[in-house]
């Protein structure tokens, strides 16, 4: 396999890119252990109505080890539940810390440090804080997001073969299942990178953070818009692995515009690097308890996946199906109906490793 090295590139000092419908940026200043300060940008990536999910990151100027987040939610605003992070609520204060192997943010790095559901209002805290130090900055969300890649670093030696994970929140966060590959990979002795423009850490510590997991995204909105080409044109990999779809079944999307857009997927990937191979998951089932309908939905959508595939393989690109439905159950796998808890990880790691390790060998 050829091995198109395309390591995410190194972010310049004090930038953060705050996507997604109700970003905030916010700069602080004098930030403990991180002298010339950091930024905090909290995304609300999905709002039902009922309720929202919130993703928070970090960026360092200077290495952080360890952090304290608080804030003032609008009035009835609450976190009814958190991951990768120890967290409490009082009243409209919040306070999250983190949990150890997540504690540690280098020089110049943005970190997705942990993510919420919350119900209440979904508008951006106020009185920000990091280890203590207000954050006095505020961006308007309306401004178009600084260029987190504008300064590159040059590749790191080695013959690493480099995989995209490519998907929503189910592969970004709380998708950890990312960590739990690596060690299988790392234990099988295949040397890989994984590569991507976002960067959250997992258990175990030292798993390489890497991915282009986007929550709240869908995929037939992504390649329409140009997102997804620009995340293959900035980190082209050997191997793209694909669980993109869940957001866009929720949304009743026809299946067949759904492929469609995985076609355009598997033609750009093709033109930056002709022996790319694609790995596409049947999703994980999709129960959540406000879409009756959703079950059954996931189920169609996957039912076409092989024959699409099958149409899609060649002998310099296979594409190869893997099936993250079977044997997945919601009530144990998920928290939610929607997003894997720990038993979840362990089964998406497990399959995934299953298609790759022969790839790899």
């Amino acid at each position: 396999m050829r091995s198109k090295r395309s390591r995410r590139l190194a972010l310049t000092t004090a930038a953060v890119a705050a996507l997604g419908a109700g970003a905030l940026t916010v700069a602080t200043a004098n930030q403990a252990q991180a002298e010339d300060g950091c930024e905090v940008d909290y995304r609300v990536v999905s709002n039902w109505g009922s309720g929202f999910q919130a993703n928070v990151a970090i960026t360092a100027a200077e290495p952080i080890d360890g952090w304290e987040v608080t804030w003032d939610f609008p009035a009835g605003t609450q976190v009814s539940s958190a991951w990768n992070v120890d967290w409490s609520q009082s009243g409209t204060g919040f306070t999250g810390a983190d949990v150890g192997w997540n504690a540690a943010i280098a020089s110049g790095q943005t970190r997705e440090v942990f993510g919420f559901i919350g119900s209440g209002s979904p508008a951006a805290p106020s009185a920000i804080t990091v280890n203590g130090d207000l954050c006095d900055g505020q961006v308007d969300p309306t401004d178009p997001p600084t260029d987190p890649t504008e300064t590159p670093t040059e590749d790191p030696p080695g013959e690493a073969v480099t995989i995209m994970p490519l998907g929503d929140s189910i592969t970004g966060s709380p998708g950890c299942w990312r960590g739990n590959l690596w060690d299988l990979l790392d234990k099988a002795g295949h040397e890989v990178d994984f590569v991507g423009s976002l960067s959250q850490a997992c258990n175990p510590t030292g798993s390489d953070p890497d991915h282009e997991g986007h929550g709240g995204f869908q995929v037939t909105q992504s390649v329409a818009n140009g997102s997804v080409r620009g995340w293959l044109e900035q980190n082209t990999p050997d191997v793209l692995m694909m669980h993109f779809a869940t957001n866009d079944v929720w949304s009743s999307i026809p299946p067949a515009q759904i492929l469609a857009a995985y076609t355009q997927i598997v033609a750009d990937l093709r033109e930056l690097n002709p022996d790319a191979v694609i790995l596409v998951a049947q999703i994980i089932p999709l129960e959540p308890d406000n879409c009756a309908d959703c079950p059954q939905r996931a189920i169609d959508f996957n039912a076409q996946i092989p024959a699409w595939a099958a149409g899609q393989t060649t002998a310099e690109s296979p594409l190869i199906v893997v099936d993250q439905w079977t044997g997945f159950d919601p009530a144990v796998d998920t928290y939610d109906g929607v997003h894997p808890d720990e038993d979840g990880y362990v089964k998406l790691a497990a399959n995934w490793f299953e298609a790759l390790d022969p790839i790899l060998s």
